[in-house]
């Protein structure tokens, strides 16, 4: 590149400046075409992992497929690991986040209600999370899920503003609950986008999800500084 700027100076201003816009668009035109695609891990528990669905049938794997749908060619990178825990996630997450990585889709929370895990100690390890990925300049999204009523109000009502608040602080994107594609207004419908156990969404249940979480993603790729 520096002989070729050298060989534009030396032809003089006016064939200097045609060759020169040549180079330029040549350059330009190599590095939209060499551009590598966005990677977004997706840090998360059985939810994100595809827990009881066949290949292809998961998470990950369908929100890839929307993404492709839908003319983004990101990467989606699968860091779900069934059973973990906020405190799980928090301490794989140095090593899940690769130099490569773009942005980061945080979907924990989901074992520490089923366990009603104190929700300070969800929010303290979501929050370190959160100040990792600010650290390393990473746009997120926040998926949440609405905490059961079976603990008590008070403690449904400490681990429901953990999501809203903490979004809030670092200025992530917030999706406030991980099933709202299955629809919440009529229970028998939902139950049959369910698997037996009664937690963990079938195929199409997952592709409702990703439909209504898809648009949350492309926001969240939109945000990554180039």
């Amino acid at each position: 590149m520096v002989t070729a700027l050298r060989l534009v100076f030396s032809l003089g201003y006016g064939a200097g400046r045609c060759l020169g816009k040549a180079l330029l668009t040549f350059a330009l035109s190599f590095g939209v075409a060499h551009a590598e695609p966005l990677s977004v891990v997706a840090l998360g528990d059985s939810l994100t992992a595809g827990y009881g669905l066949a290949e292809g049938e998961g998470f990950v794997p369908q929100l890839q497929q929307w993404l492709a749908a839908n003319g983004s060619d990101a990467t989606v990178v699968n860091a779900g690991v069934s059973g973990d825990t906020t405190a799980g996630g928090l301490a794989r997450l140095d090593w899940s986040l690769t130099p490569e990585t773009d942005a980061l889709i945080v979907t924990l929370g989901g074992n520490d209600l089923l366990r009603g895990l104190d929700p300070a100690v969800t929010r303290s390890n979501l929050e370190a999370i959160l100040t990792k990925a600010d650290a390393r300049k990473l746009p997120v999204l926040l998926i949440g899920l609405p905490g059961p009523a079976n603990f008590g109000p008070d403690w449904k009502a400490q681990f429901d503003a953990i999501y809203p608040e903490l979004a809030a602080k670092h200025g992530t994107l917030l999706a406030p609950n991980f099933m709202a594609g299955l629809g919440g207004d009529d229970p028998a419908a939902a139950r049959r986008l369910m698997q037996a156990d009664g937690i963990h969404p079938n195929p199409e249940g997952v592709k409702r999800i990703v439909a209504d979480l898809g648009p949350k993603v492309l926001e969240l790729l939109a945000r990554v500084q180039p």
